[in-house]
């Protein structure tokens, strides 16, 4: 059910859907063959903003959807899983665009983009991944033990009705949030108030820190090789060179697929870091238009 409000914000226009009682936020632009985008950890769909126009106006119907949890979607207090986004992306392709579709996303929304292609390959056209996370959350074996313990302690205290909103009120300050990008941004002109100030809105919710402490106690789900052995469909991975979340030498599972995937297509993005898209929208917007014409034409 889309309800009848519309918002004209960043020139996307804004429409709810609603899913399990809650108001999902998203935006739909041009026709053509779907493309849904899916952003990550604590960003939302206007994250694509410099992408969304470019698409459209290449003959795709281009769909970008706000997570449960954040942006302009509702923020129930309930555990957060990437099995829950899954689910709502899928009854959102059921309502609203019910044709094969290419799923875009960047950090977990990749991770989801690749779930959807993989467990339900019958609504999927192909996938676009841009850096894409290894996992909701990293891994106990994954970390060096003093970094498992500091990860673990934090996350005790960010849970912590005593000392949760204290932490999280520090962590949301446009401040911490600016200095977070420059370290994930390779070009800090991409930092821009508008970034800024798009992030920061959402954490003013007054659910936005049980959001937050739910998520990082959160499974950290499917690993990428265990998803990848069910791929069916065409696939392109984007990754910025300078990523220092998820480093391109993680990528390295998909730049061995391509020699045995004639279907698979990896392109590492230079001066680059975690968003790709938002720092070299140009490249990156040309890189999947050239992907979707190759694979279009097959």
């Amino acid at each position: 059910m889309v309800t009848e409000k519309l918002v004209l914000t960043n020139t996307l226009a804004k429409s709810n859907w609603t899913w399990q009682g809650q108001q999902i936020q998203y935006t739909v632009m041009g026709a053509g063959k779907p493309l849904l985008l899916i952003h990550g950890f604590g960003a939302s769909l206007g994250h694509w903003r410099k992408n969304i126009p470019v698409l459209a106006n290449n003959d795709y119907r281009v769909f970008a959807i706000d997570l449960l949890g954040f942006g302009g979607s509702d923020k129930p207090l309930r555990d957060y899983t990437l099995e829950l986004w899954q689910e709502q992306i899928k009854d959102f392709w059921q309502e609203q665009i019910q044709e094969p579709t290419v799923f875009v996303g960047n950090s977990i929304g990749g991770l989801i983009s690749l779930m959807l292609m993989t467990n339900f390959p019958e609504i999927t056209a192909g996938g676009v991944l841009i850096n894409c996370a290894g996992g909701l959350n990293h891994r106990a074996d994954e970390l060096n033990l003093p970094l498992r313990l500091m990860m673990g302690l934090f996350t005790k205290l960010v849970s912590s009705p005593l000392t949760g909103k204290f932490i999280f009120d520090n962590v949301r300050q446009k401040q911490r949030i600016r200095s977070t990008l420059y370290q994930v941004y390779r070009d800090r002109a991409a930092v821009t108030d508008e970034l800024v100030d798009m992030l920061h809105a959402p954490s003013c919710h007054p659910s936005a820190q049980q959001v937050f402490a739910s998520i990082l106690t959160a499974p950290a789900g499917p690993k990428p090789t265990e998803l990848l052995l069910n791929l069916q469909h065409p696939l392109l991975v984007l990754w910025g060179e300078e990523d220092p979340w998820t480093p391109i030498q993680g990528a390295k599972i998909y730049q061995d697929l391509i020699t045995t995937n004639p279907d698979v297509a990896f392109y590492p993005i230079p001066n680059a870091g975690h968003c790709p898209h938002d720092e070299k929208p140009e490249m990156v917007n040309q890189l999947i238009l050239n992907w979707l014409s190759q694979k279009n034409n097959q």
